[in-house]
């Protein structure tokens, strides 16, 4: 397996390494599940949309635009959830590398990255401002990232869940320790969750209902803010305390909250009843005891 440090000459090797590795296994899915010839084809435009895309080719272009006319709307469906699924596939990667040099930079001792809570309270610390004025400040603080129905409404939960199992297995996959025989095991299990991506249809046959579209934003708190709050709220504590005269961590003000507009308009859901709205409004309290009790 590939490894690097933060001071590695190509700190995006093991990125391109996983997305080498999601794009082949991708690339055998469709194979095996709709034929060579629709492999030819997806293989065929990607080929050319790089030479395109990385040498600026205009004669490149043009073909790649007489390919697309010419395909079917079979074809043209093989086409399009190859490469819609490959960007789900190279996003997740991407994510995960964000991980790795997040960690590789904090293992490496370097100052906190721009961006971070750390960095942050370093600049307030450099620019006069003491732990007392900080505490102040997350006091009238108010951050709140709201949800909105249309991302999380197309969104299918099982998608979700196997996009995770394949970030996780591609974390597990970095491991030094592995045998040989645990590693084909990695990559076998991973070659299964592209699968099921490549089978769960991009469409819903069905719309969702109101509750539906709440139940369905709900499940983004279980991967991201209920887990990752308290760890938000101790960190900091932890910081002011390091920079405090006696060292001791104090809670903060509750000043991050996470909304949510589903379900909680009637535009474009006019029979939208009185019953509807006040489950919607019991349905986080229910997720957020649920999660931490």
């Amino acid at each position: 397996m590939m490894t690097e440090d933060s001071h590695s000459p190509d700190k995006d090797a093991p990125l391109r390494d996983d997305i080498h590795l999601l794009g082949r296994l991708l690339g055998n899915t469709v194979r095996e599940q709709n034929g060579e010839d629709a492999f030819e084809i997806v293989e065929m435009i990607r080929q050319i949309s790089v030479r395109y895309h990385r040498d600026d080719d205009e004669p490149a272009k043009k073909e790649l635009e007489e390919i697309l006319k010419r395909l079917d709307p079979k074809e043209a469906v093989d086409v399009i959830r190859a490469f819609s699924l490959f960007s789900h596939l190279a996003n997740i990667a991407e994510d995960l590398h964000h991980v790795r040099r997040t960690r590789s930079h904090d293992r490496a001792g370097d100052p906190p990255r721009r961006g971070s809570m750390a960095n942050v309270l370093t600049r307030a610390a450099e620019a006069g401002i003491n732990t007392a004025e900080l505490y102040a400040f997350f006091a009238d603080a108010h951050v709140q990232p709201v949800l909105t129905a249309h991302p999380t409404e197309v969104r299918r939960k099982s998608t979700m869940g196997h996009e995770l199992a394949i970030t996780g297995l591609l974390a597990r996959r970095e491991q030094s320790d592995l045998t040989p025989v645990e590693s084909d095991e990695i990559e076998v299990q991973i070659r299964r969750a592209v699968l099921a991506l490549w089978q769960t249809g991009m469409l819903r046959n069905s719309r969702l209902n109101v509750l539906d579209e709440v139940s369905n934003g709900l499940t983004y708190y279980d991967y991201t803010f209920l887990d990752q709050l308290p760890k938000i709220y101790r960190a900091i504590e932890d910081q002011l305390a390091e920079k405090s005269t006696d060292h001791l961590a104090k809670p903060i003000a509750s000043f991050l909250q996470i909304g949510s507009w589903i379900g909680g308009g009637r535009g474009g859901k006019p029979f939208f009843s009185a019953g509807g709205f006040g489950k919607t409004l019991q349905r986080p309290g229910a997720k957020g005891f649920s999660f931490y009790f």
